[in-house]
């Protein structure tokens, strides 16, 4: 049964996101979704996730019936409070705390913040997200602990229910391309491959059999670790 209750999704436009976008537009009334500007040295991401919206509407018209407004926040003070690897042009590497220096601190605070008051005023009780702590980076605010601290105080902060639902915590990339199938059959599999953008170095360039990037950066080879789990181990 579809639940009647509007649902708001953090959306990227990566495979993670468009996947937790499917699983939303199966299950809810009306879904939107909501993007952040930070600044990232990624920003292409933006554009490819407004293709990914386009292509999602185009091929699964059940899913188009559902599939409400779009929304660009600028975040960019993220940028302006210190530099990572995904706002400035640096290596990647891993820091003395044991954390990539990928991590922006704050970052899914501020946007599930942002979130929750875009979707207090668009009358929208759920949030979507793709945070996991399975198969990631180990940013603290991927993990459980913290989105179920995150929703008891929006919820108390709003005065109101704020559910937050985050489909692919406890599954590995493997998995997530599994899911993706078995929401969309292999057409969704194949938008993910061609569409959606993963790469923390923006790159679009080579397609991979896993979609496009630099192949090397943490976020490529998780998503290419992940498809290759699947496609000759399927989960």
């Amino acid at each position: 049964m579809t639940d009647p209750r509007a649902a708001l999704v953090l959306f990227s436009g990566g495979q993670d996101s468009t996947t937790c976008l499917a699983w939303a537009l199966e299950r809810y009334s009306r879904v939107e979704t909501v993007a952040f500007d930070y600044r990232q040295r990624h920003r292409i991401e933006l554009d490819c996730r407004l293709i990914v919206r386009h292509e999602l509407a185009a091929q699964f018209p059940h899913w188009a019936k559902r599939l409400g407004d779009d929304h660009l926040v600028d975040a960019g003070v993220l940028a302006q409070l210190g530099d990572s690897a995904l706002t400035t042009q640096r290596a990647i590497e891993m820091q003395a705390d044991g954390l990539p220096n990928t991590f922006v601190p704050g970052r899914n605070l501020l946007f599930l913040t942002l979130a929750a008051a875009l979707a207090y005023r668009r009358g929208m009780s759920v949030l979507v997200a793709g945070m996991c702590e399975t198969d990631y980076s180990g940013y603290p605010d991927c993990r459980d602990n913290t989105l179920k601290a995150m929703q008891v105080a929006l919820s108390l902060g709003l005065g109101q229910p704020m559910t937050l639902e985050t489909p692919l915590m406890f599954i590995d990339k493997a998995a997530t391309w599994a899911l993706a199938e078995r929401l969309g059959g292999p057409a969704l599999s194949a938008l993910i491959v061609e569409h959606t953008h993963t790469c923390y170095l923006g790159q679009r360039g080579q397609r991979h059999a896993w979609g496009h990037g630099c192949g090397v950066c943490p976020a490529c080879t998780l998503r290419r670790g992940g498809f290759e789990r699947w496609r000759f181990a399927p989960v």
